[in-house]
């Protein structure tokens, strides 16, 4: 299995990523393929100019499409996602996250911002066509700590419990995705079936 982890955090100190990074670790624990793709890393250009062309966007187009799901993570600026990960997302094809398990993840001040997951990413998440949407997780930002010289960053053990239940909650979807047939299988069975008329 290969999950997708999409940072929309334009910031190089980021809450949002200390949150992909425990994703990560918990799914690379359970021996599944994490890519880490950060909106920050793009040429500003690419995604300002709608440069489809352009060998970054091509690259994460390929990402994505190789991938069984994604998680998508953003802080929440002006009670909405980043615009930085809209346009990014904007890159996509139409089908993108068709066949795709998602889950949604997201970070801001205060809990006023909760529905955000809900009325600001996930809107565009189905435009994309995902496949199954997961709940999704909000955390406020005093449940998320930087590290700082030897500490590593830490999460409140209740964030901590829930981000755990939604990776379980990932992990399970994408055992039971359908797995495509190979084609040359399919050939053989019909080559090779007894035909009665």
């Amino acid at each position: 299995m290969h999950v997708v982890l999409l940072s929309g955090s334009p910031a190089a100190r980021s809450r949002t990523e200390v949150l992909l990074e425990h994703v990560a670790q918990r799914l690379r624990a359970q021996h599944v393929e994490v890519t880490l793709l950060r909106v920050r890393d793009f040429p500003a250009e690419d995604l300002l100019h709608a440069r489809f062309d352009s060998p970054a966007v091509q690259q994460l187009q390929a990402v994505v499409a190789s991938a069984d799901g994604l998680v998508v993570a953003t802080p929440v600026y002006k009670a909405s996602i980043t615009g930085a990960l809209k346009v990014l997302l904007d890159l996509l094809p139409e089908r993108a996250l068709a066949h795709k398990v998602i889950l949604p993840l997201a970070s801001g001040g205060s809990p006023a911002h909760l529905l955000a997951v809900d009325y600001a990413l996930k809107p565009v998440l189905a435009a994309l066509k995902a496949q199954e949407m997961l709940h999704g997780v909000f955390a406020v930002d005093k449940q998320i700590a930087y590290a700082e010289g030897e500490r590593p960053a830490q999460l409140d053990s209740e964030l901590v419990e829930r981000l755990d239940e939604s990776i379980e909650q990932l992990l399970a979807a994408l055992a039971r995705r359908p797995q495509p047939i190979d084609p040359q299988l399919l050939n053989d069975r019909l080559v090779n079936a007894r035909w009665s008329i």
